[in-house]
Order: structure tokens, then C-alpha cells, then sequence
């Protein structure tokens, strides 16, 4: 099989990319997604991602973690997607679009996407980190200079050791300034650190307007990728009107048998 992709990235996330209108791509073989998402036998990817016709809203986005099994929401990700869907046709400047966690809503303009992410209202706080899910579970743990952070190996630590098989995204997150984090994540299903994390952006940046960091309702995160911003509102406890955004770039184009 000649398979056609695209690779875009998102401040260092990078994804497959595929066109999956016509339903050609094989779905269930987890061995051909993890092998194309393989950096040194493969394309190489953080996921895979199919975009597909959906009867409720303008396209479907089916993510992969890069082990080749079905993810949960990638914040990311979706906003890739959403410059994918713009350069085939399917969209122009507005979208809405069904993904693992349900629709979202989106704009593109000039490269910048703009994601709404789902209500946040269950947000543990314990003693050493909080936990919150954006669409992805996620455990974030304030450090002193986050740059300088064992993240490898603490993460994979946390990931298996408190939060077992199904696991968590870890982030790591340092203030910089009152309304500015930076952030270095581990992310499950590509068991490594990657340079960004879209939902690990937004737990990060919900987690720290919760406690007190910071009272702004736009918030900068640096990532080792690239800076992201997140929107956001909280009434009654619940945090509502969340946008994921920055830049989403598409990076190549090719072929590959498999």
C-alpha cells in the first residue's frame, strides 16, 4: 500500500497527518500507525492523525498516541488538524469538529489556531500537585527551574508509579512571571518528553489560576517547542471558554509504502 501523508507541527509537537474522507486507512492495524510514527524506521511522529467526514460537523479527527493505540484528546494536535482541514478545502476560518472528547469549535487565521477545549470543573489539589483532565489526564507538579529538571525520569516515575497502567501526562511547570509558565511535559503513549503538549498547556494554565499564580484570564506558557497562550473564564467554580492558542504549521508532504 502507497500511503500519501502530510507532517505539521505545533511548537514542536509533530504529527501524521492523513486524509481519511474515503475510509482507505486501516484503523485497527496499531503495528503500521506505531511503525510510521517510528522517528528512525518510519516518518516519525509524537501521534497519527486521520481526518474524516463526520455527518454532525464540518470533520472528524481520529488521534494516535505514536505505541499505535487510539488516544484521548490532543489539544496540539487539534489545532494541526484544524490547519490541515483549511488546506484540503473542508474549512475556512471557522470550524466545528468532532474529536475524542466531543465537538470543539475553532478558528484559523495567519497560521494561529484557536481551539476551545472542553469545561473544566473537577480540579484535585494535593499537597505536592494538582490533577485535572483537558480533554487528556494530567498531573501538574510545581518545580524550581523547571529547565533544569530530571523530566525523563521523574516523569516515567509519577506516570507508572502513581498513576499505573492507563497513566497519566506529567508536566513540570516553573512561574516565571505573573501571568507566564513555563512548562516541560511527559506524555503517555509516546512515553518520553515532547516539546509541547496542548492539553498539558491547558491543565497547567488551569491549575495555576486556581491556585492563586496567577489572576489573569490570558496566560502565556513557554514550552520547549514554543509559547502557547490559553483564554479563560471561571464562574462558580467552573472554568469555561477555554482556548488553546498558537501556531500550526505544516512542515512536508510525502509518500510511503507499507
Amino acid at each position: 500500500m502507497t500511503l500519501s501523508f502530510y507532517k505539521y507541527q505545533g511548537t514542536g509537537n509533530d504529527f501524521v497527518l492523513i486524509d481519511n474522507r474515503q475510509l482507505q486507512f486501516p484503523k485497527n492495524d496499531t503495528k503500521l500507525v506505531a511503525s510510521l510514527c517510528d522517528r528512525k524506521f518510519g516518518i516519525g511522529a509524537d501521534g497519527l492523525i486521520l481526518l474524516e467526514n463526520d455527518e454532525l460537523s464540518d470533520f472528524k479527527m481520529v488521534y494516535y498516541n505514536a505505541d499505535g493505540r487510539e488516544g484521548s484528546l490532543c489539544g496540539n494536535g487539534g489545532r494541526c488538524t484544524v490547519a490541515f482541514a483549511k488546506f484540503l478545502g473542508v474549512i475556512d476560518k471557522d470550524t466545528v469538529f468532532n474529536a475524542a472528547d466531543g465537538k470543539h469549535s475553532a478558528t484559523i487565521e495567519g497560521g494561529i489556531v484557536s481551539l476551545q477545549m472542553q469545561d473544566v470543573s473537577e480540579i484535585r489539589e494535593k499537597p505536592e500537585y494538582v490533577f485535572l483532565d483537558t480533554g487528556s489526564p494530567h498531573h501538574v507538579q510545581m518545580v524550581k527551574t523547571v529547565q533544569d529538571f530530571e523530566v525523563y525520569k521523574e516523569g516515567k516515575k509519577l506516570r507508572y508509579g502513581l498513576y499505573g497502567k492507563t497513566g497519566s501526562n506529567i508536566n513540570f511547570v516553573e512561574v516565571l512571571e505573573k501571568d507566564t509558565f513555563a512548562i516541560r511535559t511527559y506524555e503517555r503513549g509516546v512515553e518520553d518528553e515532547t516539546l509541547s503538549c496542548g492539553t498539558g498547556v491547558t491543565a497547567v494554565a488551569i491549575a495555576m489560576h486556581n491556585a492563586g499564580k496567577t489572576s489573569a484570564n490570558k496566560i502565556k506558557v513557554q514550552t520547549q517547542g514554543g509559547e502557547l497562550q490559553v483564554e479563560l473564564r471561571k464562574e462558580d467554580g467552573i472554568y469555561s471558554q477555554i482556548h488553546l492558542i498558537g501556531p500550526a504549521k505544516q512542515v512536508f508532504k510525502g509518500e510511503i509504502e507499507c
